[in-house]
């Protein structure tokens, strides 16, 4: 592309800017304490179940939400459980319209992720259990999912994909 003159228009640097990152919901249960706290017979069968969503705040800010749920069960009994919504307010300048939702539904949860993490293995940790270190996220491979998820709803109930 070039201006008038032949010379080239410089594009606008791609901006992605953390203006906020918060707790939205944190909730730790500890149901079977003290008798939870001892020493255990096997491992725990450890669940974890992670989602994103984002909300769209003004034409450039989106409010992006890393769900991440636990449990965490022996012998048929709960140990601990938790629930962590950690959110974070996102500027996003000068990205083509075609990459703007993969860079808030996939670096947007990334930047979040090892700050939720700790807000993890602290919360286990002062429920009385060792930290929970959760394993890094693939989050293009959780983006990609949700995409065919909703290709295949879509298709499913014969709406054609927008």
């Amino acid at each position: 592309m070039t201006n008038g003159n032949g010379a080239p228009v410089e594009q606008a640097a791609p901006q992605l800017n953390v203006l906020a990152q918060y707790t939205k919901d944190l909730s730790f249960e500890n149901p079977n304490a003290p008798a939870s706290l001892g020493q255990q017979q096997q491992q725990p069968a450890i669940n974890i179940q992670i989602n994103v969503g984002a909300n769209n705040l003004s034409e450039n800010e989106y409010e992006v939400v890393l769900s991440i749920e636990g449990k965490a069960e022996t012998g048929g009994k709960v140990m601990f459980s938790f629930d962590l919504a950690y959110a974070g307010v996102f500027r996003i300048v000068n990205v083509p319209k075609e990459n703007l939702h993969p860079l808030v539904m996939i670096e947007c949860p990334r930047l979040l992720f090892p700050f939720a993490r700790e807000i993890v293995a602290t919360s286990v940790r002062d429920g009385g259990f060792p930290p929970l270190l959760l394993d890094p996220v693939d989050f293009v491979g959780l983006y990609r999912q949700n995409m065919e998820r909703q290709a295949a709803a879509q298709a499913a109930s014969g709406a054609k994909p927008s």
